[in-house]
Order: structure tokens, then C-alpha cells, then sequence
């Protein structure tokens, strides 16, 4: 089995058809659906997602996105701008089969960045978070339905974007004046509300976050079938949660290649760390092709159109490299 490689999300520049060329060019076995945040507000990972939101709708004030009563020009705009990645996409999938990758923002990461009227977090009112939830799980239950019907021949995987979710757990989210920090949450109203969310695919679901710390136990036990991470952030303290989570059959979508502009080195050397995980964990080196996606360590967003190619193409050599010398 060849080792499989994908994008996490977002892209530099403003072109949706360019875009869309880009991450099924460099990714042809396992495509995704970019982001393109240098558009402005509605076209950031956040902004996306809440214009998903069911019967919840959201406005940009100056200091981040907002509740609002009823849908207004920024709502419109991300529902917009998603049509035009999805109507790009679609273009260039025409007759497409295999894995294709949509993201949207869990509903813990969403908490921390949507206020509430009075200005402070959604985080802090625990009936908030779930309407906020549900509204999520209804909106991408018609996402998901609206690219099957698109793209017939996808097998469509849902990452779930959710860097704030270890902050969220251990109450490190900063309040509006930046004086406090809100209470941690429950660990079981976490993983209550991932589970619900993942349910709604009856696909791979995949849990992306470049923060430390990821919590990879509890995104096991609320049923994510992968887990997506910069892999300069692990730490032998996660060997133990790692290895239970490949060896119970969760993917681990490994950020290996570096998100920003710098020298990329070669790509047997970007999946060295792999491999040494693997000989600690002890688990069989031809197990690694089956378990690991090579992706970069984040979006790239923040990198330059020509950086953001190569070091796509550079995931796919990684990836042909893991499956071809997995000792």
C-alpha cells in the first residue's frame, strides 16, 4: 500500500479556480477543499464555518465575529465565497474517485472565537455552546450532503479544525479584557459534543490541531478515525496515547513539511521522525504506509504561492519515501 499525502486547508492568494488547480494537481489520490483567508472575513477558516451555521448567524465587529440575530453581508459573503471554492473544486474533479478532504472548525475553537452580544466568549455559557453545537452539526450535514452531490465519485473525509480545543479543556482561553482566563470545560462535555458532531458523517472524520498538547485519548474515544498534527510539537509524554490510538486503527495525518517559507530538506529526511516514532512505539514498520498521511505542519496560508506548491509536492516524495523505506 503507497503511503497517502493531503493539505490541511487553507492557501495563499485569492483564486478559487487557482486554488482548486493546486490541491488536486499536487494531491491527485486525496484532493481537498482549500481555504483562501487573504480574501478577507467569511473566506478565514472561522468565518467559513459559521456561514455554515443553521439558524445562527454571525457579523464581523473590530474586535472578531459576533452573534447577530439575523444573517448579514458577512454571512453572505462566506456562503458565497464557499460556493465559488466548491463550484472550482467541482470543475476540477470532474469524474474524480477516491478520498477527497473538506474542513470546517469544531464547535470548542468556534466557542473561543464567536462572542457572545456582550462581548465575551461564547466559551463561557454552556447553553450557547450547545445550540452552537447542534446549529453546526445540522449546517454540515448539508455541507457534506451538497459535496457528495458534486462530486459523486468522492469519499469524502471531514477534518474537523479545532487548535483551541486543548486551551478549551485545560481553561487557558483568555476572556474579552485578557485579565482572565474561562473555566476549563468537562473533559465529558468535550468529547459529549465531538462525538455528537462526528456522527454526522457516516465517513472518515479527522480532528486537526497545530497546538501542543493534542488531547489524542479523548479524540479517540469520541470516535475521530484520525488525528491531524504538526509533528515538531509531540513529545515522548504522547508516545503512550499515540500508540493506542494507531493501534485501535486511527489515521495519524502527520504535519511534517513546515508551513512557512524555509529550506525544505529531502524528503526521506521530513519523515525521519516518523520512523523513529514508530521503532519507539514499537509497532511494525510495514504498518507506517497504512497509518500516516504526510501533510504540512499547518495551513499554508502565510507562505508564498511558490512555497505553498512545493512544499505540497514535497508531502507527496515524503509519503512515496514513508512506504518505499519504512524501516
Amino acid at each position: 500500500m503507497s503511503a497517502s499525502a493531503t493539505g490541511v486547508g487553507s492557501l495563499p492568494g485569492g483564486d478559487a479556480r487557482e486554488a482548486a488547480k493546486t490541491a488536486t494537481g499536487s494531491f491527485e489520490e486525496f484532493p481537498y477543499l482549500p481555504e483562501l483567508p487573504a480574501r478577507g472575513p467569511g473566506a478565514d477558516m472561522i468565518g467559513r464555518s459559521l456561514g455554515l451555521l443553521v439558524d445562527m448567524y454571525a457579523h464581523v465587529e473590530p474586535s472578531g465575529w459576533r452573534i447577530s440575530d439575523r444573517p448579514g453581508r458577512d454571512t453572505r459573503r462566506a456562503r458565497s465565497w464557499l460556493g465559488e471554492d466548491l463550484d472550482a473544486l467541482e470543475e476540477f474533479t470532474q469524474g474524480y474517485t477516491g478520498r477527497l478532504k473538506v474542513q470546517a472548525v469544531g464547535p470548542w475553537t468556534l466557542a473561543t472565537a464567536l462572542e457572545l452580544h456582550g462581548g465575551e466568549a461564547m466559551l463561557q455559557d454552556a447553553g450557547a455552546c450547545r445550540d452552537l453545537a447542534g446549529s453546526l452539526a445540522e449546517g454540515l450535514r448539508e455541507h457534506l450532503a451538497d459535496v457528495r452531490k458534486r462530486i459523486p465519485g468522492a469519499d469524502v473525509v471531514l477534518q474537523v479544525d479545532e487548535p483551541s480545543l486543548t486551551a478549551v479543556l485545560l481553561g487557558r482561553v483568555r476572556s474579552a479584557s485578557g485579565y482572565r482566563t474561562y473555566r476549563a470545560v468537562d473533559r465529558q462535555v468535550v468529547e459529549g459534543a465531538l462525538r455528537d458532531l462526528f456522527a454526522v458523517h457516516d465517513g472518515e472524520v479527522v480532528v486537526h490541531s497545530c497546538a501542543p498538547d493534542v488531547p489524542f485519548g479523548l479524540l479517540r474515544r469520541a470516535g475521530a478515525t484520525g488525528v491531524s498534527f504538526d509533528f515538531s510539537l509531540l513529545t515522548e509524554r504522547e508516545d503512550d496515547a499515540i500508540g493506542e490510538a494507531v493501534e485501535s486503527g486511527v489515521k495519524l495525518f502527520a504535519g511534517v513539511v513546515p508551513g512557512t517559507d524555509g529550506p525544505l530538506s529531502d524528503p526521506g529526511g521530513s519523515v525521519m521522525g516518523v520512523r523513529k516514532l514508530w521503532r519507539r512505539l514499537g509497532l511494525a514498520p510495514g504498518t507506517l504506509a497504512e497509518s500516516v498521511v504526510v501533510t504540512p505542519s499547518c495551513g499554508l496560508a502565510g507562505a508564498s504561492p511558490a512555497y505553498a506548491r512545493a512544499a505540497q509536492a514535497h508531502c507527496v516524495r515524503a509519503a512515496r519515501s514513508l512506504a518505499d523505506n519504512p524501516e
